[in-house]
């Protein structure tokens, strides 16, 4: 069990930490931290380390290590795993190299880690969305094969299957796609990942209500659900016309991680489907602050919608907020 306290005091964060055996109710691992704010995200990965190497003491290995670690009996591959999650949450281009460069060691140390692949395969798709990959094509085919992989190493892991279904989304194969996340939350309907990845395929489908439904049930599977979650809720709100609760999921993206493009992109085009056009015209700052060369037309290649409305009512109200063609 995981007790603290985080303190904000100016450009500064402070931070109490503790580690207990819920069971004996033993001290396993305590610190406290002072650093600057910007230092924040190496400080995450400094505290991940630190409690997964208190608990390794508590491993018998083996087969206790292969179900904590989701698929490998080798620790440290598990702990660069988890450290390229970290990475990968950040959601830039930094973030995403990173996340990979980790991915690739963890699957040195353990090459027939699925959760290794997973991350890797992630990474490619990812790279799509980002607009940084120099051939998408390339760079979902690659995601699609590393998920088969893991698949094959692992049939009963659902969110591949439904990450899958996602790369053949963003291919435009959408009844394909929707075909493996409905396999996804069939195989496991309790896997958080696989219920978020599809209410966020139904949402490119154009059926916005269902997607609602099926991202809540995640959310209530996952007791700290990521970002990616609330922003792909707030995707299905704004689309369902429900833009009051799409700018709430979204401004709990931005409490998180402030530098999250998508998500002043998105506020930005909610905020005028209210006429709030001063507010939209702050989000559209922002984007243009995070990503200075950003620019519609690209932006809408990566934009999976089966239905084109849907893609025409996003496009016109970034155009509305002042966003660059």
């Amino acid at each position: 069990m995981l007790e603290g306290s985080v303190r904000k005091a100016g450009d500064r964060v402070r931070i109490t930490a503790q580690l207990i055996d819920a069971t004996t109710e033993n001290h396993l691992w305590a610190e406290r931290y002072d650093r600057k704010l910007k230092d924040i995200f190496a400080l995450q990965d400094e505290i991940t380390m630190k409690i997964l190497t208190a608990l390794q003491v508590k491993l018998t290995g083996g087969e206790q290590a292969l179900i904590v670690a989701g698929g490998t009996d080798n620790f440290e591959a598990y702990v660069t795993f988890l450290k390229g999650l970290e990475y990968f949450k950040r959601v830039n281009k930094d973030g995403c190299l990173l996340a990979r460069k980790m991915a690739e060691e963890a699957i040195a140390m353990d090459p027939n880690y699925p959760r290794g692949y997973r991350l890797l395969a992630t990474t490619h798709w990812v790279d799509v969305i980002l607009g940084i990959s120099k051939s998408p094509k390339q760079s979902l085919a690659k995601a699609a094969q590393l998920y088969k992989k893991v698949i094959t190493l692992d049939p009963t892991d659902a969110p591949a299957h439904a990450f899958l279904g996602y790369v053949y989304t963003l291919m435009r194969q959408h009844e394909k796609g929707l075909a493996e996340a409905e396999k996804a939350v069939t195989l496991n309907p309790n896997a958080a990942d696989a219920q978020a990845y599809f209410g966020y395929i139904l949402h490119h489908n154009g059926r916005h209500k269902e997607a609602i439904q099926a991202i809540n049930k995640a959310i209530r599977l996952n007791p700290i659900p990521p970002t990616t979650y609330f922003f792909y809720l707030g995707n299905a709100y704004q689309l369902a016309g429900m833009y009051e609760e799409a700018i709430v999921a979204y401004k709990k993206v931005l409490n998180r991680n402030p530098d999250h493009l998508f998500a002043h992109l998105r506020l930005a085009a909610t905020y005028i489907l209210i006429d709030q056009e001063k507010e939209a015209k702050t989000e559209a700052s922002e984007v243009l602050r995070i990503d200075p060369k950003f620019s519609i037309k690209p932006f809408a290649k990566r934009v999976p919608y089966k239905n084109q409305a849907d893609l025409e009512l996003l496009l016109s109200s970034l155009r509305r907020a002042g966003l660059p063609e």
